[in-house]
């Protein structure tokens, strides 16, 4: 196959502070690179991820770091109509103003990637979202979704999108892997605090560890609030870089899994650190939400929590062999359908298929955006 010429605007991949989008971006990036592609990632020089870079130079793609998005206008404008595909991120700085600039000057399919699905059309019912509008969503060709099921059919039926697709998040198996290591926690839990996660992180992990005072429990990520009180035999951990992770997840019996109150409204709405535990071996206890059971069986490949009980009862009762079973049945599910490799194949799969549709779709005559396709 040719190669394609792909740039990608996004929140980060340079830092992976106090977001999941640098770890997802990083991956595809390194395999659409192996499937022979060229990419290019334009990300805004922002301070607060400057000050925290853990990883500069990603492999697979060309960084342009921009200060701010005239200087995008002024020196890229080439790079753009030379794409075969560009692809702006949710949560980049000015998303709205590059959106309907790049739709405007490239001749490409034009996508748009929704790592944050059920938050980004919640801010829009809202009028509160800063990276993208309803009037915006039609005239993408392709509106990439980290959320599939139902949201799927509404993007497309009730927001105008020519072609939703799912592109999960994912993970790379030879970075996310087992470890042999003794278990320094019984429970661990990794994310940056989120006012609508943290009940259940109290529920599920800041409750068992008071009532369990011999229990091991350790918190990780960034911006939790000085007035969050945890039990004495919580570990707190500001920040565990990328290159952390593995070890992080094979030093717990068991790990957790949080999803926010847009993804549980949602459905089929799987996190990158869900995906990491998985691929490490490590059982998973998580809360429920509607798709779950399609990315993993009950019982066999993760465990599904409702209350504080539930949590104790899986510390106390689960077998060391079962503990064992459900881990690395997870970690087989993940490499049957869920690695980087995966997630490139398919972004290349629906490329080309935007590639060869009409030369000129309705939503581009309303813009006065003539667009050759390549064939």
């Amino acid at each position: 196959m040719s190669q394609l010429n792909i740039v990608i605007f996004g929140l980060s991949i340079t830092s992976s502070w106090g977001n999941g989008h640098a770890v997802t971006y990083r991956g595809l990036v390194a395999e659409l690179a192996r499937l022979g592609h060229k990419v290019t990632f334009l990300e805004q020089d922002a301070e607060w991820y400057a000050s925290h870079r853990d990883m500069p130079y990603p492999q697979g793609c060309k960084i342009i770091l921009y200060k701010r998005f005239s200087d995008v206008q002024r020196f890229h404008l080439a790079r753009i109509r030379s794409a075969d595909m560009v692809i702006i991120g949710s949560y980049v700085s000015a998303g709205i103003e590059i959106g309907n600039w790049i739709l405007q000057n490239s001749p490409g399919v034009v996508a748009f990637y929704d790592i944050d699905t059920p938050v980004t059309l919640a801010a829009i019912a809202r009028g509160a979202c800063q990276y993208l509008t309803a009037d915006l969503i039609p005239e993408y060709d392709l509106y990439l979704s980290f959320t599939g099921g139902p949201v799927l059919k509404i993007l497309e039926d009730e927001m105008g999108s020519p072609c939703a697709r799912t592109l999960y998040c994912s993970v790379d198996p030879s970075i996310y892997r087992p470890e042999t290591r003794a278990a320094k926690w019984d429970l661990g839990y990794l994310g940056t605090y989120s006012p609508d996660r943290q009940p259940k992180v109290e529920q599920f992990l800041n409750v068992p560890a008071s009532q369990w005072e011999n229990g091991k429990f350790v918190v990780a990520g960034p911006q939790y609030p000085s007035s969050v009180v945890w039990s004495q035999n919580v570990h707190r951990i500001d920040h565990v870089p990328p290159g952390d992770h593995r070890s992080f997840y094979n030093s717990q019996r068991f790990t957790l899994n949080v999803t926010r109150s847009d993804m549980i409204r949602a459905g089929w709405s799987p996190s990158i650190r869900l995906f990491e535990a998985a691929a490490c071996g490590i059982p998973i206890v998580s809360d429920w939400w509607q798709g779950l059971d399609h990315f993993f069986v009950p019982g066999e490949e993760i465990l599904v929590a409702q209350s504080t009980e539930d949590i104790l009862v899986y510390l106390h009762n689960t077998s060391e062999s079962e503990r064992k079973s459900i881990g690395y049945a997870a970690r087989k599910k993940i490499l049957s359908a869920h690695t980087s490799a995966h997630r490139a194949a398919e972004l290349e799969e629906y490329a080309r298929e935007a590639l060869k549709k009409p030369a000129l779709s309705k939503s581009a005559y309303s813009r006065g955006r003539a667009v050759w396709r390549k064939p």
